[in-house]
Order: C-alpha cells, then sequence, then structure tokens
C-alpha cells in the first residue's frame, strides 16, 4: 500500500515527482525567467494555431480577432512557436526592447 503524498519524505520520492499543491500553476508567474519574447506579425498570420498546438507552456490564447499570442506572464521565451509556424510571422524579440 502506498502513502498519502503528505506522508512520504523527500528522499522517499520517485525520480522526477512533483511536490506541490495539485492546480496551482497558474500562481507562479514565470514569464520573468526569459530573455526574448514572441511577436505576432498578423500582417502575416493566417491563423493557423500551429503556434498554440506546440507552446510547451501553453500560454498562447487566441485574440478576439482570431489572432494567437502568447500570455507574457507565463511564456518562456523557449522559441518554438517561431520556429513552428509555417508562415514565419512569429519573431522573438529581446526582452529589452
Amino acid at each position: 500500500m502506498t502513502k498519502p503524498i503528505d506522508q512520504i519524505k523527500w528522499n522517499e520520492l520517485s525520480c522526477g515527482a512533483i511536490v506541490t499543491e495539485k492546480g496551482n500553476a497558474r500562481s507562479y508567474k514565470t514569464g520573468s525567467w526569459r530573455s526574448s519574447r514572441p511577436v505576432v506579425d498578423k500582417g502575416l498570420c493566417i491563423k493557423c494555431a500551429v503556434c498554440w498546438i506546440f507552446c510547451p507552456e501553453g500560454c498562447i490564447y487566441q485574440t478576439e480577432e482570431g489572432y494567437y499570442t502568447a500570455n507574457l506572464d507565463y511564456c518562456k521565451g523557449c522559441g518554438i512557436c517561431p520556429r513552428e509556424c509555417p508562415v514565419g510571422c512569429i519573431a522573438m524579440i529581446d526582452e529589452e526592447e
């Protein structure tokens, strides 16, 4: 029989275990980690949602106009969205710009 998570000691955890309260990911604003951010050129965007599909953080959302953009509170600037964009409408811009 396995122990409840709150009764397991840190050195008894399996590799890859996450010790946190479930459902609290939104409370961690991870966007401050990035050094560059994605910017969408709406003139080139075909609203295909490929960026949304490939975003590992799930921080891309569709605007009211149908374009896709990243929620910068959670985007870590990994650069996957511009690599996957079939029309090249996403550019990574230095955070300081």
